[in-house]
């Protein structure tokens, strides 16, 4: 008994340690993380704060020299955010529709997602949000289309604006200034619905290809991999003659996208498979290739084979090392370039927003962060950007970020927050 005590006690000192000092218990982060052998884990970990949201004056908390305050408020689960050139904020608010539960795992999982408000009727709109007199807040609104499919990813080329449905690409013809898109639009591509249902949009720099990001339908290909074809994949849409192709795969859930100008390489962050331990698989950033394969379902961080899925030899062979590890579960789906200069002690990099765990014992992510570059890759530890969204003792969470992108002045940044149904707006302070 008194080894168990003492085995707990340092137990607990090692957590408190690492609590104080706000790092990882296993350094599952950076370009050569320390990834913990995996663990089987025969009921998965489930684990979910309550939504709280924020009340009597609440904020995040911002990194030094930083100052936050709410843009537009009062939004309906709002998860991504696009920024037309002439200043207007697009916001797509929707939310997952999860159909009926198979399983008992299933029953227990809606459960924990209702607690965060993850789950039930989507709004399936795209709100316009515009700050006529620059005071960093908006205070014109005005549905920009309605009546869509769990609306995420968008995308402006010249006239034409580009919505990610859940099941599929659809195309609006669009006028400059314009505060709502008239008619139906036109389906491009069709998307598989269910499973990770959000499809991420972005255009190329020329404006000749549209990059759609496309979730598994599930955690391991657990329905058989024909389940899974045209899945787990980032595609490539020609504007020109509507052609779609898979341009990358073997990426589980590859949701933000952004360009980095050094190289003029598409970035993408990734979550990983469940059901492994903590931080096992890590979720991550990379830079995508062109025919690449990263290695879902068969294996993760380059070779490290999942034996709990039917193999393929050839394909973990191709496998891709993503460039940097994120830490196991964090949830990392918003993804933006911030170039130097953009908020005052960070210089040029990547913004994710980590929208936080449900299937870790300790939770983790529920941030924004930020990796600095040079030369076109991640040269250092990521750093805080906005904290607080999760309660001390893990019970209550007051927003979960999402969607990360430049403001209209570009020094600035806004931030989707699903839980507080608020745009958030990152400045410097003063």
């Amino acid at each position: 008994m008194q080894l168990i005590a003492r085995a707990t006690a340092l137990v607990g000192g090692t957590v408190a340690f690492y609590r104080r000092m706000r790092l990882p218990a296993h350094q599952a982060f950076g370009a050569d993380p320390k990834i913990p052998e995996a663990r089987k884990q025969g009921i998965m970990t489930l684990k979910m704060p309550v939504a709280e949201g924020w009340k009597d004056g609440h904020l995040p908390s911002c990194a030094p020299g930083l100052a936050v305050n709410a843009f537009a408020s009062g939004l309906d689960h709002p998860r991504w955010i696009e920024v037309l050139p002439n200043g207007d904020v697009l916001v797509a608010e929707s939310k997952e529709q999860a159909g009926p539960p198979k399983t008992l795992m299933d029953h227990a999982a809606q459960a924990t997602m209702r607690r965060v408000k993850a789950i039930g009727k989507s709004a399936n709109r795209v709100t316009l949000w515009r700050d006529s007199d620059s005071d960093g807040v908006a205070e014109f609104r005005e549905v920009f289309v309605e009546n869509q499919n769990q609306p995420f990813g968008m995308a402006l080329v010249g006239k034409r604006f580009f919505l990610g449905n859940t099941d599929g690409i659809k195309v609006f013809d669009y006028t400059p200034g314009s505060t709502a898109l008239s008619g139906d639009g036109e389906r491009l591509v069709e998307f598989k619905p269910h499973g990770h249902w959000t499809r991420s949009l972005i255009a190329s720099p020329d404006g000749t290809k549209i990059y759609a990001g496309v979730g598994s339908l599930s955690n391991i290909g657990d329905d058989g991999m024909a389940a899974e074809e045209g899945r787990a994949a980032i595609w490539e849409l020609d504007v020109a003659t509507g052609q779609a192709r898979i341009f990358a795969s073997g990426l589980r859930n590859a949701v933000g996208m952004a360009w980095e100008p050094e190289t003029g390489k598409l970035w993408t962050v990734v979550n990983e498979r469940d059901g492994l331990g903590d931080e096992t698989p890590p979720d991550y950033l990379t830079s995508v290739q062109d025919g690449g394969f990263y290695g879902w379902p068969y294996c993760y961080w380059g070779k490290t084979v999942d034996d709990r899925v039917p193999q393929n030899p050839e394909l973990v062979a191709r496998a891709i090392t993503p460039d940097y590890a994120l830490g196991g579960h964090t949830a990392s789906l918003g993804l933006c370039w911030m170039p130097d200069g953009t908020l005052p002690g960070f210089g040029a990099g990547m913004v994710i927003g980590q929208h936080g765990s449900w299937n870790r014992s300790k939770l983790s992510g529920y941030k924004v962060i930020f990796i600095p570059f040079k030369g076109g890759k991640p040269i250092g530890p990521a750093r805080d950007i906005l904290t607080g969204f999760l309660s001390e003792d893990e019970k209550l969470a007051y927003g979960r970020p999402v969607g990360v992108t430049l403001g209209p002045d570009r020094k600035s940044l806004l931030v989707a927050d699903d839980v507080g149904d608020i745009i958030w707006r990152v400045t410097a302070a003063g």
